[in-house]
């Protein structure tokens, strides 16, 4: 028998944080929100799926075709429609099952889900007010629990012996694509899926998105891996660099310049900290040493169900760092031509400051000597 209780248990905190916000109805697309509060993952298409939430009372508007599969994975009622009927009906009787159907509804809306899904609902509302997740689920979700750690941990565990087998088996002449093969097929032989790969050589680690190419390693070439898997349903994320051959002193330079801001990130990530302090401590350092036009992205990202979610450490980002926060610290130097190195590490917010999920040091990687 399936069990349920995480899913009650979210249920009973997002409850707690709709009466701490005044929120009459929380109404949830088929997204990663829906997925992290019922365990439903619904096949996404242009069929209307929604999960209504009040105080008192939560189901689904559910296509018949989908409901016996969704079934497995949830003990919510469900308001099911057929093709020939249309939703209508259905989230009628949903709404008045939810008691939904008052005046001036505070409502929060899935930010994730489709527009036509968003004002399917809005038109059969009576004048709602309306916001988005952030101080609900997305506020939730952004403290992960002790399970949400263990996954997490295990994804990176097994991204460290991906990445260090990638580094071992660098010999000239091998193509990017090939060493994102070797990645690719260590998720694989572990239970994991690939999430994504960027497999940089030289010049192309001057692009922070670069795609792997067939372009050859040759000796005295700059290496950069970031990569990332899913396994048991939460991701993994992390960059190291190296050198294949002997690195010059440019190279040297720029790498310890980034390990510095990565400190600086790090040491100054602690609850109560906005997040933009944190992008702060990084960008200073890299504007210190003279590369502050060549830090071309944010500090980083929040990680968590998706890859890239909340909180953002960010320059405009508003956010106040919290216990249990998960987020990437990622600077990077990238000179055009030549080369890039990021080093990035995703960290869990404790109360004495951030835990490290990767045991893979962050120190060049020297290969093909």
């Amino acid at each position: 028998m399936t069990d349920f209780s995480l899913s009650r248990s979210r249920l009973s905190k997002l409850r707690e944080r709709m009466d701490a916000t005044a929120t009459d109805l929380v109404v949830l697309g088929p997204s990663s929100h829906m997925s992290w509060l019922s365990g439903v993952h619904p096949h996404g298409d242009e069929r209307p799926v929604m999960l209504l939430v009040t105080r008192d009372h939560a189901a689904f508007l559910m296509p018949a075709l989908n409901a016996a599969a969704a079934r497995k994975s949830t003990d919510l009622p469900f308001h099911t429609w057929r093709d020939d009927e249309g939703p209508e009906a259905a989230l009628a009787d949903l709404l008045t099952a939810c008691d939904a159907r008052r005046p001036g509804l505070s409502v929060v809306l899935d930010e994730t889900m489709r527009t036509d899904f968003a004002l399917l609902l809005l038109d059969a509302l009576d004048r709602p007010e309306r916001r988005f997740t952030t101080d609900t689920v997305g506020l939730l979700r952004a403290r992960k629990d002790a399970a949400e750690y263990d996954a997490l941990k295990a994804a990176h565990l097994l991204n460290d012996t991906a990445v260090q087998a990638a580094f071992d088996a660098l010999h000239e002449g091998i193509t990017e694509q090939e060493v994102a093969q070797i990645i690719n097929d260590t998720y694989k032989a572990n239970g994991a899926t690939l999430e994504f790969c960027s497999v940089c050589f030289g010049p192309s680690a001057a692009f922070p998105h670069h795609t792997s190419t067939p372009a050859r390693l040759e000796r005295d070439m700059p290496v950069l891996i970031d990569t990332g898997c899913r396994l048991n349903g939460y991701p993994s994320d992390m960059t190291r660099c190296g050198y294949f051959g002997t690195p010059d002193q440019d190279y040297c330079e720029v790498f310890a310049v980034v390990e510095k801001a990565v400190q600086a990130a790090l040491n100054a990530a602690r609850p109560g900290v906005a997040a933009r302090d944190v992008d702060k401590a990084a960008r200073d350092v890299i504007t210190a040493a003279g590369y502050g036009e060549r830090f071309l992205h944010r500090t980083g990202h929040g990680l968590g169900v998706d890859i890239h979610e909340p909180p953002y450490i960010a320059s405009n980002s508003g956010a106040i760092l919290e216990e249990g926060n998960v987020f990437s610290i990622e600077p990077g130097i990238y000179l055009d031509g030549r080369f890039g190195v990021r080093l990035e590490e995703i960290v869990i917010l404790r109360a004495d400051g951030p835990e490290i999920f990767s045991e893979m040091s962050r120190e060049m990687v020297i290969a093909g000597r």
